[in-house]
Formats: structure tokens, sequence, C-alpha cells
């Protein structure tokens, strides 16, 4: 039997809400002693909720889950950030963490300074920083800046010394959260990468992540997070097919009550309708090569004079296949307090056959998100009667999810 890297044990974590409880008399504390409680407090917030669950040594491990299921909270405990409310969690090893970017790292210091700055937070040696010290700066591509203060680096080269600092300090544990989000995609590939080095040589990875394409080639075994709670832990494309499933959709999303979403809330989405090209109806799927039309709901709290809409079809692992603005048409709103609804007509997308998930978003021009919410719904395209295709080939396993009208020439 493998022996256990991390062991959780009937963990929980409690937040409360509101700041200092209020004052309570002798009376009302003895009362509430002796007396019935018959509801919870409801400024209290229990982020996680009886978490028990055991990770070999050298696994690599997923942790997925929608926004508020408990996956960051969990890593903070096993970080040691943050304190368990009840049970425990085990770790039988040193452990780096990369939980946000540029944590452990000191603005007015250089680059170099801080390598050694967090690899003694990480608890290393200055011999075992020092043996290091060429890979992490290779690895993070900072060289020009080694000597220069990281306040003046940008996201990206922050997030690559982080993740090469702790990456190459030989921890037995490594726990990394979804900021490999700010990297471009040759850096999530060296990344990813590193990580499969890591679970190889016998380390175990924790690894948090939305993008499902990432887990499942980094992950044999995967856990989502729910409510809190350990809803389903076991192979890694088994657990991501009970993860899409829960969030299906249908011709007309209600996306009122959608709770994983992000952004200053002045303005959000209240639906999405699938209709058809000329708005005529609402339709449950669309036929490869078809157009069709979708409609974004929104109710407004305040007037937003530079507003964008944005949309992007995903695969079933949290891939983007296109990407879409307003503004790319030129568009920009000033959007009125009240509801009112934009339209996106899709013109002949060449998307394969497969079922695909949706994200939309609401954006202020030039300053943040109003409203973001991903992998809702489901968008299932048919094969139809294409013509010049071969519609039969179209889903053959392996032809990628678009399709190019392209001609063969005999030489």
């Amino acid at each position: 039997m493998t022996e256990p890297g991390i062991v959780v044990e009937n963990l929980a974590k409690r937040y409360r809400l509101g700041g200092f409880e209020s004052y309570r008399t002798l009376r009302d504390r003895i009362a509430g002693i002796f007396g019935p409680r018959t509801k919870q407090d409801s400024r209290e917030l229990w982020a996680l909720r009886d978490v028990n669950l055991t990770i070999g040594m050298g696994e690599a491990v997923g942790l997925i889950g929608h926004n508020g299921a408990g996956k960051s909270t969990l890593l903070k405990i096993l970080s040691r950030i943050t304190e368990p409310t009840e049970g425990q969690a085990l770790l039988y090893g040193r452990v780096a963490s990369l939980l946000e970017v540029g944590t452990g790292f000191h603005p007015e210091l250089t680059g170099r300074e801080n390598i050694y700055l967090n690899g003694a937070i990480l608890g290393m040696t200055r011999a075992e920083i020092r043996r290091n010290f060429d890979d992490i700066v290779a690895f993070a591509e900072i060289e020009r800046f080694l000597d220069t203060p990281v306040k003046r680096y940008s996201s990206g080269m922050y997030v690559r010394l982080a993740f090469a600092v702790a990456a190459h300090l030989t921890p037995e544990i490594l726990l990394v959260d979804e900021v490999l989000a700010v990297g471009d995609i040759e850096f999530q590939r060296r990344c990813l990468g590193r990580m499969n080095e890591v679970a190889r040589s016998g380390r175990t990875v924790v690894f948090v992540s939305h993008n499902l394409g990432s887990i499942e080639s980094l992950c044999p075994r995967s856990i989502l997070m729910s409510g809190g709670k350990v809803a389903v832990d076991g192979k890694t494309r088994d657990v991501i097919a009970q993860y899409v499933s829960r969030r299906g959709g249908e011709a007309m999303l209600d996306l009122r009550a959608f709770a994983d979403r992000e952004g200053t809330g002045g303005v959000r989405l209240t639906g999405i309708e699938l209709l058809s090209e000329d708005g005529a109806r609402q339709v449950d799927e669309v036929t490869f090569g078809e157009s069709f039309r979708i409609r974004f709901r929104y109710q407004a709290d305040e007037r937003l004079p530079a507003a964008a809409f944005g949309f992007a079809l995903l695969t079933e692992k949290n891939e983007r296949v296109f990407v879409t603005e307003s503004t790319d048409s030129g568009m920009m709103l000033d959007l009125l307090p009240g509801d009112g609804a934009v339209d996106l007509v899709l013109h002949k997308p060449n998307v394969l056959p497969d079922t695909y998930r949706l994200e939309a978003w609401i954006v202020e021009v030039g300053v943040n998100y109003t409203d973001h919410v991903r992998m809702i719904g489901s968008l299932p395209v048919l094969p139809g009667t294409a013509q010049r295709v071969n519609v039969t080939a179209l889903t053959t396993p392996g032809r990628g999810v678009v399709y190019v009208d392209a001609d063969w020439v005999a030489g």
C-alpha cells in the first residue's frame, strides 16, 4: 500500500460573517447552554464540513468544483495558512504551495533576493537554493530582470518566478491553486510539464483548476468539492463527467440563482436563450454549419455607460473553442437601470458535432467584469447533412473541434 502523503480527518472550517459577535449577558449564555438551539447563527459560514480523504505519497490529485465549493480553503489549511475549526490535516513531508501570485515576495527586493527569501520561507537551506538557482531563473525567464525589484514586474513575470521557486526547491508536497491562469499558453504547458516531473519523482501534487483539460492531463485521480464537502472521489475522467453533468442546461437558461459567478454585480446576466437564426423560435440543439442566435438577458441595478458583452464556446473539458465580444463588431453599450437583452448571431460556426458548454460575461470596458459565468448549460451540435462534407467522418475521434473548409489537389 502506498504511504500516505496527506491525511485529512473530519476537517471543518467555519467563518463568522459581519464582524464581531454581539454582547451577550450571563443570562443569555446560561440560556444558551440549557435551552434548545432552534437554528444556526446566520452569521456563520461553513466553508468546509466533515472532509475526510487520504492522498498517497507520489499521487497527483486534482481538486475541482464551482467557486465557493471549498477548494481554496482546503489548500490554505493544508498550507498552514489558516487553522481548521474542527478535525485535522496531517502532511508527511515538506510542503511548497503556490496559492496566490507572489505570495511571500517582498516588493522592494530584487528577483534574486526574493528567490532566496521565498526559498527560506519554504524551509529550504541556502545550499539547496543555490543548487537550484540557475534552473529557477531559466524556468522563470527573468534573466534580464533578475536584479530589478519585483514591484516592477508584470503579473506574468511574478507568477513565473513564484511557480519556479515553488516547483524547483524539492518539496515532498506541492500545492497549486488556480494561479496558472495568469500565464500564457506556453508557460502553462511548461508548468504542467514541471508538475508531471514532480509527480513522477515520487512527490505529491494537489492541483486546483477550472481548466478540466489540464486536470485530466496531469491527475489520474480527482476530487469534486461541493458545498464544502467531498462530493465525488475517483478517476479523473469519471469525476469530470459527473461535474459537467451537474451543470446541465436547456434552450432557456435561468441564471438569476446561478451561484458560480464573479464580478462587481452592478449588471448581472439573468438568462440565456438559444434561438433560431431569425430569433423566431427557441431551439435545444443546432446542426453542424447552421447559423443560430443567442440572446443574453440582463438586469442593471445602475447605469453602465460603457459596457461590452462576451461569449465563449467551451468543450466539456472547459477549453475555449472560440471567443467573441461585442466590441469586435464595434458595439459598446450604454446600459440603463432595468431589464434588457442583447443578441449574438453566430454565422455558420464550423465546430464539429459534439456537446459544448457556454461561458458569458458583461464587462465595464477598461475596468472590471460586472458579471462572469462559466461552464453553463449545454449546446449539442448535430452532424446534419452539410454539403461538401463527409458528415460521418466529422464524428470520428481525434478530429479536434473545428472544421476547416479545404480542397485537396493531386500534384
